[in-house]
């Protein structure tokens, strides 16, 4: 049955979800071997893998404030060439330390993605570690630190870097109108959630990487 998100989109509107994602039993979220969703709102359990789920209390409020946000990290990376005709993006591959990894459900299957990681397009001034943390605050609701970059991915409109991450803080029961679910996967299940040709780049980055 339809029904609205907690959260208005950037408008004020209310954001009407057709298809509601069903949440997980909270063991789930104990399992490494198990898919773990929680909707908006939705029951948490207290910690994961030592760290707690708690809001994030000192989110930036300001393209300055953002391109200072803690969990940025120094290290070479390659070169950000952005194709003509796409615009420049950033999103982030969240990881756990029992190995699986975060992704969430765009509100509606925005853009035809059923489940994806967080990334946005580059607003403004923001550099892209800043707004790939960014954007796991607004689409899952976690606070993150960068960990090394993954991969370089030419999407529909956009051409996006992708960074290697970690969870330090955040609720994702707190995600905003953007998604309607986030999850947490074993490596194992990534294929059955990223059905969209544009993750399919990222899916061979990620078998590549040692686990943690």
């Amino acid at each position: 049955m339809p029904h609205h998100h907690p959260h208005p989109d950037d408008k004020g509107r209310p954001v009407l979800l057709q298809h509601p994602d069903t949440p997980t039993p909270l063991v789930a979220w104990a399992d490494p071997r198990q898919a773990a969703t929680v909707i908006p709102g939705g029951a948490m359990p207290d910690t994961l893998n030592g760290i707690a789920f708690a809001p994030w209390r000192d989110v930036p409020a300001s393209e300055a404030g953002w391109n200072e946000v803690a969990g940025q990290f120094a290290h070479d990376e390659p070169p950000f060439r952005v194709p003509e005709g796409k615009q420049p993006a950033a999103g982030v591959v969240i990881e756990e330390p029992d190995g699986r990894i975060w992704l969430v459900s765009p509100s509606n299957a925005f853009g035809g993605y059923r489940t994806t990681f967080p990334k946005g397009r580059i607003d403004g001034g923001v550099n892209l570690q800043a707004c790939a943390i960014r954007e796991a605050f607004e689409e899952a609701g976690l606070q993150v630190r960068i960990t090394g970059w993954l991969a370089d991915s030419n999407r529909s409109r956009s051409y996006t870097r992708y960074y290697r991450a970690e969870r330090v803080g955040g609720n994702p029961a707190a995600m905003g109108w953007e998604s309607q679910a986030v999850h947490l996967v074993p490596r194992a299940a990534l294929e059955r959630f990223l059905t969209h040709p544009n993750d399919l780049p990222l899916l061979q980055a990620i078998r590549s990487l040692p686990l943690r």
